[in-house]
């Protein structure tokens, strides 16, 4: 199952990890081409024109005072403080700027011990105006290079796109967790199935179809272990029927001509002692006629009746049938809680009739008082529940309930509730033993709906 952990996560980096290297491709380029189209550029190249214009300014201003030849004035010794400069120099001719923003160009040449002095004005130029804002805009060209804004916002768009993908991915890492464990869990709990463990189940937390699909395998899991029991019950049910018919079959050879052979035996020599032959005789047909209902009983649980199902009344069913026992149980309190929005049953009449007769009259013999009652399932089937009052049943009958070879009543033979369940399966149904409202045992007989599944394939 990591197998598929490990596919969604590499599904996710092929689906992220190529359109954020583009993205990344991307950003590069717009920073690349915002940077070149930002003021700092268009700011470099006015700098760079300034300072060609200044220069060629500069030069021409220059050469047009130096053509003049008559000086402003001559300036003798001691010179002002601002000529003392070029006097103390070895310089023979010197260009100034003078004013505050260089708008005037002085020529100053040297004539023996005086100097000459040229000037023209610049206004409205400056040239040390234009020189001071120019040393400015190229410091702040200087400064932004330094500062590499372009690397500095790659490198955050960088960080910050990583980490949102590093908790996308820890994200997905925890997702795919949660999806896949139920998954694991149900591929362990099918194979657990496959090997016979019939009574596992998936525990369901989610809500989801994972959820759905848990539920489907629990209800699966349920059905297989039910089925499986009735398997193992109509196997075993099988083998006591194969043993039945061969036991029949062979009793009821010897029955027949040992009961012929009593009466030709009574009327031949009734003379002698007439008494004696009479109870001899009268218990050894009591005995043979035992034997032969034993042999019946055997003979109807290795029949198999012919089914006809039908729409039933389980009220109505059930209501008779505690009525018509009463007869013979009259110290017992009968008591019904019907159902009357139940539905009707799918199922044959003689043979429910039959469970019935078997359930209560075995509560009769065991219990005082006997609770009859009819419900629907959850699932749309109904159901009739037989209760009792007596002592209950112990841990050992109900391991082994429906064998044919287990009796609860004095005189039984323990093939009642064998034969019962057998026709409740032959109706698409089963008995189950369910927990008495009255304290003792009790039998819930389930059966098909009208509206139910089985009604429809069986009409």
């Amino acid at each position: 199952m990591h197998r598929l952990r490990t596919r969604l996560i590499a599904v996710f980096l092929l689906a992220t990890l190529v359109p954020l290297a583009l993205t990344m491709w991307l950003v590069r380029s717009l920073l690349d081409r915002s940077f070149d189209l930002t003021s700092t550029r268009e700011l470099d190249g006015v700098s760079r024109s300034l300072e060609v214009t200044g220069r060629e300014l500069y030069r021409r201003a220059r050469l047009n005072l130096k053509a003049k030849s008559t000086p402003d004035r001559v300036v003798n010794a001691p010179f002002p403080d601002d000529l003392k400069a070029f006097a103390a120099s070895e310089e023979s001719e010197r260009f100034e700027l003078t004013g505050p923003d260089g708008e005037s160009l002085r020529y100053l040449v040297r004539q023996g011990t005086s100097i000459a002095i040229f000037e023209e004005s610049l206004a409205p130029v400056g040239l040390s105006r234009l020189a001071r804002q120019y040393a400015e805009a190229r410091a702040l060209i200087e400064k932004n290079r330094e500062r590499d804004w372009r690397g500095a916002f790659f490198t955050t768009f960088l960080v910050l796109a990583s980490a949102a993908w590093l908790i996308a991915l820890g994200l997905l890492i925890f997702l795919t967790r949660r999806i896949t464990k139920p998954i694991q869990q149900l591929a362990g709990a099918l194979r657990r199935l496959g090997q016979g463990e019939s009574n596992v189940r998936v525990p369901v937390r989610r809500r989801d179809e994972i959820g759905e699909a848990i539920d489907g395998f629990n209800d699966m899991a349920a059905q297989l272990e039910q089925n499986r029991e009735r398997l193992l019950f109509v196997a075993r049910l099988e083998s006591w029927q194969m043993l039945a018919r061969k036991m029949a079959h062979e009793v009821k050879n010897s029955l027949t001509p040992i009961r012929l052979t009593v009466e030709e035996m009574v009327a031949r020599h009734g003379s002698s002692d007439p008494a004696f032959l009479k109870q001899a005789a009268q218990i050894v047909t009591d005995e043979v006629t035992g034997l032969e209902r034993r042999v019946r009983a055997f003979s109807e649980l290795a029949s198999e009746p012919p089914v006809h199902p039908g729409p039933l009344d389980l009220n109505a069913l059930l209501t008779e049938r505690m009525a018509f026992l009463k007869n013979g149980h009259p110290a017992v309190d009968y008591r019904s809680r019907l159902d009357q929005n139940a539905p009707q049953a799918w199922a044959d009449e003689d043979l429910v009739r039959g469970i019935l007769t078997n359930l209560i009259e075995n509560a009769s013999d065991a219990a005082p008082t006997v609770l009859g009652l009819s419900h629907r399932l959850p699932d749309g089937r109904v159901a009739i529940e037989v209760h009792d009052s007596g002592p209950g049943l112990s841990p050992t009958a109900r391991e082994r309930l429906f064998e044919p070879s287990i009796s609860f009543k004095k005189n039984g033979m323990g093939l009642g509730l064998s034969i019962a369940r057998k026709s409740a399966l032959l109706n698409r149904g089963d008995i189950e033993l369910i927990d008495s409202e009255l304290g003792g045992a009790a039998f819930r007989v389930i059966l098909p709906s009208l509206q139910g599944p089985s009604a429809e394939s069986n009409s």
